[in-house]
């Protein structure tokens, strides 16, 4: 017989399904806005952003009455904590593509400065962090959250290759150090996203094992 406090559960993890969709869908329009420069994408960041908000405070809110009034132990409290950790690292998910956003508006209003491969490229890899790190917590998949942690080595490397472009193109061409450096600041917030993600896959493992793999923690499927 199902617990009452398994639907309970079921319905944060829908809320947070929800808010991991719009935090794909800002980050989608951020950087089609900058790529296509449409600069009308960028609002609906704005709106897709305050969508977020909304949700982030309603996970937070029925987190909190769960907590009060179940009192979770072992597993539940483990699901419970991971799942305010992942909300957080949600909207700011929602705060960094509003950045990508705001300074993306600012880039467009400059030279152009190169091609945006290695910019999409890394915003295609977060989407898919995020994406496939909420699948994971709903299945509690810990098998698949440790590779979605070695995915964040390809957003890192992709970063560091567009602040060592950017940082000769510079050099180089100081009267365009504007445009250059809000592309570096665009590469770090991709970075920050992923980050992120990342965090998500630690809460996985954390909640389907007990094994706390942040801060270089070991954890081996091998070993389950």
């Amino acid at each position: 017989m199902e617990r009452h406090v398994d639907s309970q559960i079921e319905e944060l993890k829908k809320l947070i399904l929800t808010m991991g969709g719009c935090v794909e869908k800002a980050l989608d329009e951020a950087i089609q806005a900058l790529i296509s420069r449409d600069t009308n994408r960028f609002k609906l960041v704005h709106e897709i952003e305050n969508r977020i908000n909304e949700d982030h405070v309603k996970v937070d809110n029925q987190c909190m009455a769960f907590l009060a009034k179940q009192g979770p132990v072992a597993r539940d409290l483990r699901l419970i904590i991971s799942l305010i950790k992942i909300n957080t690292d949600l909207e700011r998910m929602g705060d960094q593509s509003v950045n990508i956003a705001h300074t993306g508006k600012d880039y467009l209003t400059r030279t152009p400065i190169k091609e945006l491969s290695d910019i999409e490229q890394m915003s295609t890899i977060a989407r898919r962090m995020v994406k496939e790190s909420l699948d994971c917590f709903v299945r509690e998949d810990a098998v698949h959250a440790q590779k979605i942690l070695m995915m964040d080595d390809e957003v890192d490397n992709l970063k560091q290759k567009v602040f060592k472009d950017l940082l000769a193109y510079i050099k180089k061409n100081p009267e365009n150090a504007d445009g250059a450096l809000d592309l570096i600041l665009i590469a770090r917030n991709l970075e920050r996203m992923g980050d992120h993600a990342t965090n998500i896959a630690e809460d996985v493992i954390f909640v389907s094992t007990g094994k706390d793999v942040r801060h270089g923690g070991k954890y081996s499927p091998q070993s389950e």
